[in-house]
Protein backbone atom coordinates (compact mmCIF):
# COMPACT_ATOMS: atom_id res chain seq x y z
CA UNK A 1 0.00 0.00 0.00
CA UNK A 2 1.57 3.73 -0.81
CA UNK A 3 1.49 5.87 1.68
CA UNK A 4 -0.33 9.60 1.60
CA UNK A 5 3.21 11.16 0.44
CA UNK A 6 4.35 8.64 -1.75
CA UNK A 7 2.83 10.29 -4.99
CA UNK A 8 4.90 13.37 -3.90
CA UNK A 9 8.78 11.26 -3.44
CA UNK A 10 7.88 9.23 -7.05
CA UNK A 11 7.14 12.35 -8.91
CA UNK A 12 9.80 13.92 -7.60
CA UNK A 13 12.23 11.25 -8.64
CA UNK A 14 10.18 11.23 -12.21
CA UNK A 15 10.93 15.30 -12.42
CA UNK A 16 14.63 14.17 -11.23
CA UNK A 17 15.42 11.79 -13.57
CA UNK A 18 13.84 14.24 -16.09
CA UNK A 19 16.16 16.96 -15.37
CA UNK A 20 19.06 14.49 -15.49
CA UNK A 21 18.38 12.89 -19.04
CA UNK A 22 18.29 16.44 -20.55
CA UNK A 23 21.09 17.37 -18.94
CA UNK A 24 22.72 14.06 -20.60
CA UNK A 25 21.52 15.19 -23.75
CA UNK A 26 18.40 12.72 -24.18
CA UNK A 27 15.24 15.03 -24.67
CA UNK A 28 13.39 11.43 -25.39
CA UNK A 29 13.79 9.92 -22.05
CA UNK A 30 13.42 13.89 -20.30
CA UNK A 31 9.80 13.71 -22.10
CA UNK A 32 8.97 10.34 -20.73
CA UNK A 33 9.80 11.30 -17.77
CA UNK A 34 7.68 14.64 -17.71
CA UNK A 35 5.18 12.65 -18.50
CA UNK A 36 4.97 10.08 -16.03
CA UNK A 37 5.48 12.86 -13.71
CA UNK A 38 2.16 14.80 -14.68
CA UNK A 39 0.62 11.30 -14.53
CA UNK A 40 1.64 10.72 -11.19
CA UNK A 41 0.18 13.94 -10.61
CA UNK A 42 -3.11 13.94 -12.27
CA UNK A 43 -3.35 10.71 -10.51
CA UNK A 44 -3.10 12.08 -6.99
CA UNK A 45 -5.77 15.04 -8.42
CA UNK A 46 -8.16 12.60 -9.55
CA UNK A 47 -8.04 10.82 -6.12
CA UNK A 48 -8.25 13.92 -4.43
CA UNK A 49 -11.45 15.08 -6.59
CA UNK A 50 -13.49 11.36 -6.33
CA UNK A 51 -13.00 11.27 -9.73
CA UNK A 52 -12.22 7.79 -11.22
CA UNK A 53 -8.84 7.08 -12.48
CA UNK A 54 -8.41 5.76 -16.02
CA UNK A 55 -5.42 3.68 -14.61
CA UNK A 56 -1.87 3.68 -14.07
CA UNK A 57 -0.94 4.97 -17.66
CA UNK A 58 0.35 8.14 -17.75
CA UNK A 59 -0.78 8.85 -21.14
CA UNK A 60 -4.34 7.35 -20.47
CA UNK A 61 -4.54 10.08 -17.60
CA UNK A 62 -3.41 12.88 -19.93
CA UNK A 63 -5.64 11.68 -22.41
CA UNK A 64 -8.69 11.90 -19.18
CA UNK A 65 -7.83 15.28 -18.26
CA UNK A 66 -7.38 16.94 -21.12
CA UNK A 67 -11.30 16.22 -21.54
CA UNK A 68 -11.86 17.07 -17.53
CA UNK A 69 -14.23 19.81 -17.91
CA UNK A 70 -13.91 22.77 -15.95
CA UNK A 71 -10.20 22.12 -16.02
CA UNK A 72 -8.49 25.81 -16.38
CA UNK A 73 -7.15 27.12 -20.25
CA UNK A 74 -3.79 27.01 -19.10
CA UNK A 75 -4.22 23.08 -17.52
CA UNK A 76 -5.87 22.40 -20.68
CA UNK A 77 -2.90 23.87 -23.10
CA UNK A 78 -0.52 21.88 -21.03
CA UNK A 79 -2.10 18.59 -20.80
CA UNK A 80 -2.11 18.79 -24.90
CA UNK A 81 1.57 19.92 -25.14
CA UNK A 82 2.54 16.70 -23.23
CA UNK A 83 0.12 14.37 -25.58
CA UNK A 84 2.28 15.70 -28.43
CA UNK A 85 4.19 12.97 -30.42
CA UNK A 86 7.37 13.86 -31.69
CA UNK A 87 8.12 14.77 -35.87
CA UNK A 88 10.35 12.31 -37.91
CA UNK A 89 13.40 14.48 -36.01
CA UNK A 90 11.86 13.14 -32.80
CA UNK A 91 11.29 16.52 -31.91
CA UNK A 92 8.23 18.21 -30.25
CA UNK A 93 6.12 20.01 -33.36
CA UNK A 94 6.25 23.41 -31.16
CA UNK A 95 8.72 24.70 -28.70
CA UNK A 96 7.77 24.06 -24.93
CA UNK A 97 9.21 22.79 -21.91
CA UNK A 98 7.84 19.39 -20.76
CA UNK A 99 9.73 19.51 -17.46
CA UNK A 100 8.50 23.04 -16.85
CA UNK A 101 5.18 22.03 -17.69
CA UNK A 102 4.63 19.16 -15.45
CA UNK A 103 6.20 21.43 -12.47
CA UNK A 104 3.56 24.31 -13.42
CA UNK A 105 0.49 21.28 -13.97
CA UNK A 106 1.27 20.17 -10.26
CA UNK A 107 0.99 23.43 -9.15
CA UNK A 108 -2.70 23.85 -10.98
CA UNK A 109 -3.97 21.16 -10.02
CA UNK A 110 -2.42 20.24 -6.85
CA UNK A 111 -1.98 24.04 -5.69
CA UNK A 112 1.33 22.90 -4.97
CA UNK A 113 4.66 24.01 -5.61
CA UNK A 114 7.43 22.00 -5.73
CA UNK A 115 9.75 24.42 -7.21
CA UNK A 116 12.41 23.38 -9.99
CA UNK A 117 15.07 21.51 -7.64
Amino acid sequence: MHSNRDWESRLREELRTAKEARAAGNQGKARVCARRAAGIAIGEYLQRQGLPNPGPSAYDRLQYLATHPGLSARARQITAHLLLRVNEDFKLPIDADLIAEAYELVELLLGQSLGEE
